[in-house]
């Protein structure tokens, strides 16, 4: 049976417990790093023993931020905690066997699964790391250099830098504490937002060059072969949120980016703006997320996903 907590009964079950291990997703985003990162830092700050589960998908732009607090495996007494997981499918392939013993899961997708004994999930949330900010002031931790450049990194890149329709004031007002704290922002935005490798902008005109464009440019598919990433000499950090590009065409409401994994799997990203639902594509293929941003997995050659991605976007 699951119980859904307060941030403040979050709050209080943390100070209750100890010996933490926190978990993230796979192909792990700023937001599951960040989200780790301030939370381990900030238990730690309040005295207790906290480490972060070694993710070996972390990508060299975010290995920085989890330096000094991973461990390599789970050992018995361990108080295990997930951020930003929105499903057991999620988890990386070794992090599976431990589903059952995670006992707090705190994320903000609104359309999730139910896999944890206890759960602070806050669908208006802009990010996980939003959520986080107000369980560590509540107890008592106050932001240093370290724990606002991750925290930082968690809100803005789940926000796109904050112009995403899920950028709410309270992820401004974290932004500003974060500043206030003396974290870099300007460094921060500079290396996530501002700055292409060469490998990225060949496959964004790649993408420009053969994205499928559905009622009159107004829907866009893009489905991406493993052999033109290994052709392009592609790595996850140029693949990061390559999915907000097809949307970014002017006239594209609604865009989806589909990639083979080496298991011969499909991941699908949507990304929407208002008035169009990713969740509601997503879920049709088992996956979820949120209204502007969502994902699925599907088994099934790349070319017959994106066919079926393209007719369920058509129905909408």
């Amino acid at each position: 049976m699951m119980t859904s907590l307060t941030r403040n009964e979050t709050a209080r079950w943390l100070r209750q417990h100890d010996h933490f291990l926190i978990l993230t997703h796979r192909r792990p985003d700023g937001d599951t790093i960040g989200s780790a990162a301030v939370l381990c830092r900030g238990l730690r700050q309040l005295g207790k023993t906290a480490h972060v589960l070694r993710n070996m998908e972390v990508t060299e732009k975010y290995l920085h931020l989890h330096e000094g607090l991973t461990k390599d495996a789970f050992e018995e007494g361990d108080t295990l905690i997930s951020v930003d997981v929105a499903a057991v499918s999620l988890f990386p392939e070794v992090f599976r066997p431990l589903v059952e013993k995670i006992a707090l899961r705190i994320d903000h997708h609104g359309t999730a699964e139910h896999f944890t004994p206890l759960e602070l999930v806050d669908a208006s949330a802009g990010a996980t790391g939003d959520i986080l900010y107000d369980v560590l002031m509540e107890m008592g931790a106050v932001l240093d250099k370290p724990m606002a450049e991750a925290l930082y990194t968690a809100v803005s890149t789940d926000t796109g830098c904050f112009r995403y329709p899920n950028a709410n004031g309270h992820s401004f007002r974290v932004a500003a504490a974060c500043h206030d704290a003396g974290g870099d922002l300007s460094a921060i935005n500079q290396e996530i937002f501002d700055t292409n490798s060469l490998g990225r902008l060949r496959l964004q005109g790649w993408i420009v060059e053969n994205i499928r464009f559905l009622r009159g440019g107004k829907l866009a598919v893009c489905a991406l072969p493993r052999a033109i990433e290994e052709q392009l000499g592609l790595t996850e950090d140029d693949l990061e949120n390559i999915s907000g590009f097809p949307r970014s065409i002017e006239g594209v409401k609604m865009a989806a980016t589909l990639r083979e994994s080496k298991g011969g799997k499909v991941k699908v990203s949507v990304r929407a703006v208002p008035g169009y639902d990713a969740a509601n594509i997503c879920a049709r293929f088992g996956g979820g997320g949120h209204k502007g941003a969502a994902g699925a997995t599907m088994d099934m050659p790349l070319e017959e996903a994106a066919e079926a991605i393209a007719a369920a976007m058509q129905q909408v």
